[in-house]
């Protein structure tokens, strides 16, 4: 007979409540009867932090239409399917308002929640059927033209301030060719004098401030409160793209990724290089590494982030001290790593190269990146 969890005591639940650290156990547990529901508090990792702001589609012009910023949680999805040849991955957000986490559970127990990539329709997805992943956060504007057809703008930072000894928070956007700021106080789109003469490329928050990087390769910090803008350049400057990826609060990564031979006559995108620095915040520089233990770094669409392969399923394909570009030109990439031997004379070795250890084949960009990894012959698929 199956047991009745419903007549579980009360102080046993609460024991069990306070052992469960991670989220969508929570949601499991909440999923097994009304009792259970009112004993395990909806996790506050998974609830959806939103603001409406004034729209910014029409700037410098003043809009009274609003749009809404929501703080995206992001996970990493791997479908439990044995009997699947390729398992399926997906990286993606997860919004409180579409848990499915009030409506009534049929037997068997099943916590479902519904999922939605750009451009398409909804649909349920049950969660006791994944293995979950926590990868950090997102910003997306939502609502920001309601002449476009994009469901969200990703091209925005946020930061909460402590400002006149109450709470208030700024956000940074990058719109068009302009660098444009709000204050929850003035609650208006300002447009930030840029001390970079380029336009800016991409943009983050980490420990209080802005991170924003530009197309000429220059990296600014901007004091969230005053604005003030600092260099924050490496020593020896490299002409290079520019990422940086946070790796949660903990630290602040910058991938530069170059082309060792400028002078020759054909370009060879197999043969460019990276350069991997972490921020020293104290020192106030960056500081080159060769090594990022079990970390993997994802660049490319749909933003940057970072995970330690330890967490990822049988490594999906993909082992630690690796970065991998999603947004590669072609359908073929390959993860880099420090120190490969190309076999060629002329190619340095300290230094991230391609690793042809694994085929990557970009399958799909839209409505998911989907990437085939194949000589495990695994299947990732990214998407926020």
């Amino acid at each position: 007979m199956m047991p009745n969890w419903s007549q579980l005591p009360e102080e046993l639940l609460n024991l069990i409540s306070k052992n469960l650290d991670n989220c969508f156990d929570v949601v499991h547990a909440r999923s097994i009867c009304r009792s259970w529901r009112s004993a395990f508090p909806f996790p506050s990792s998974l609830s959806t932090l939103s603001y409406s702001l004034p729209t910014f589609a029409k700037f410098p012009l003043v809009s009274k239409d609003l749009c809404t910023l929501k703080k995206i949680q992001i996970f990493l999805f791997r479908a439990r399917n044995p009997a699947a040849d390729i398992p399926e991955y997906f990286l993606g957000g997860i919004d409180q308002d579409q848990s499915n986490d009030h409506m009534e559970l049929p037997s068997p127990l099943q916590c479902s929640v519904k999922v939605k990539f750009p451009q398409s329709d909804p649909f349920l997805v049950n969660m006791l059927d994944y293995q979950i992943i926590p990868l950090g956060f997102q910003y997306i504007m939502i609502g920001w033209d309601p002449e476009s057809l994009a469901n969200g703008y990703v091209g925005v930072a946020f930061l909460p301030v402590k400002k006149n000894g109450g709470d208030e928070f700024v956000v940074l956007l990058r719109y068009r060719n302009h660098l444009l700021v709000l204050r929850s106080s003035e609650m208006r789109w300002m447009k930030v004098k840029k001390t970079s003469i380029a336009s800016c490329k991409g943009l983050v928050s980490f420990r209080g401030r802005f991170y924003v990087t530009f197309l000429n390769g220059d990296i600014y910090v901007f004091d969230p409160y005053s604005l003030e803008q600092t260099l924050l350049m490496p020593s020896e400057p490299l002409r290079s793209s520019k990422y940086l990826i946070p790796n949660g609060s903990d630290e602040l990564f910058l991938v530069e990724k170059f082309n060792p031979f400028p002078e020759a006559d054909v370009l060879d995108l197999s043969r460019f290089a990276c350069r991997v620095s972490r921020l020293d915040e104290e020192a106030g520089q960056w500081v080159e590494v060769t090594n990022l233990g079990d970390r993997v770094l994802f660049i490319g669409h749909f933003g940057n982030v970072c995970c330690s392969a330890k967490e990822l399923p049988d490594g999906c394909g993909v082992s630690g001290n690796s970065i991998l570009f999603t947004n590669e030109p072609g359908y073929v990439t390959f993860a880099y790593k420090y120190g490969v031997h190309t076999g060629r004379a002329e190619d340095e070795l300290n230094i991230w190269r391609f690793s042809r250890e694994i085929r990557v084949m970009i399958v799909n960009t839209f409505p998911v990146v989907a990437l085939r990894l194949e000589r495990q012959a695994e299947n990732l698929a990214l998407d926020t």
